[in-house]
């Protein structure tokens, strides 16, 4: 998938753990492991939202292209 997810980046930068950051969001831990390592599928508007307003941040700060499709994740 050419679609890295970079939310391990603010999570260091905000110094949060992934169980603090699922809880603020209103999501599983497992749903949130899920999306972070670049394995689902979509991701609801709703859940963006709510994850960049509890890290601060923009979605470009999440969410990047990769145009080879060699992201990591």
């Amino acid at each position: 998938m050419p679609i890295a997810v970079d939310i391990d980046v603010m999570l260091a930068k905000r110094k949060m753990s992934v169980g603090e950051l699922a809880d603020r969001v209103g999501i599983t831990p497992a749903n949130l492991a899920v999306l972070k390592n670049g394995r689902a599928k979509a991701v609801r508007f709703a859940t963006l939202a709510a994850l960049c307003e509890v890290l601060e941040c923009q979605p470009g700060d999440l969410l990047r292209w990769e145009a080879d499709g060699t992201a990591a994740g």
